[in-house]
């Protein structure tokens, strides 16, 4: 990176591209998470299951992402690893009012984490627990610990409590995962200078 390319990043001229997968279940509120970060101008009205997946944009003040909505369907999952390679984040999003699909995620994120294209990396894993205006919704500590997500030692995660519809959470996340992302750019930047 040139001395002009860090000038301009560094002034909030440029920003730095990044792909990022919005992986979790059908029903557990991808696609209204990211409808609502993206800009007011470009939100849709109503939001509908995903078939396949999504491809939206939105900016926060240093970084400009590409998100994969990816649909949580059973028949749609197998797509989610076509994409792992191209990605430096994952946003992983469990409904935390359906206990009884809680294994399930569970399980998907297991064979996401297992994944050779994943394994090795230090990527960050961003966990929205939606649906917290339920009445029976779990609290996020809750659903941490049905997802292990102690166990997870290689890769920097966070959770949120979400309510997409609301917004409510939702900042929080972003601005971890925007922290996480440009810490492993400066790194990046530090090895190769």
């Amino acid at each position: 990176m040139g001395l002009l390319d860090k000038l301009s990043l560094w002034l909030g001229i440029s920003k730095k591209e990044v792909n990022v997968l919005c992986l979790g279940l059908d029903n557990s509120g991808k696609t209204t998470i990211i409808n609502h970060l993206k800009p007011t101008n470009t939100q849709a009205q109503d939001v509908v299951p995903t078939i396949g997946f999504n491809i939206e944009k939105f900016k926060t003040s240093t970084l400009s992402f590409t998100v994969f909505d990816m649909s949580g369907q059973t028949r749609y999952r197998n797509l989610w690893e076509h994409y792992y390679k191209e990605s430096q984040a994952i946003i992983f999003v469990v409904d935390s009012g359906d206990k009884l699909r809680m294994v399930v995620a569970k399980e998907e994120l297991d064979t996401l984490l297992n994944h050779q294209d994943i394994r090795s990396r230090r990527m960050p894993v961003l966990f929205f627990a939606n649906k917290i205006d339920l009445r029976d919704a779990m609290s996020s500590v809750k659903v941490s610990q049905l997802l292990c997500l102690e166990s997870i030692k290689d890769k920097p995660w966070h959770i949120c409590a979400s309510d997409a519809v609301k917004g409510e959470g939702l900042q929080e996340g972003v601005e971890w995962l925007q922290e996480q992302i440009t810490q492993s750019y400066q790194s990046n930047e530090e090895v190769n200078t």
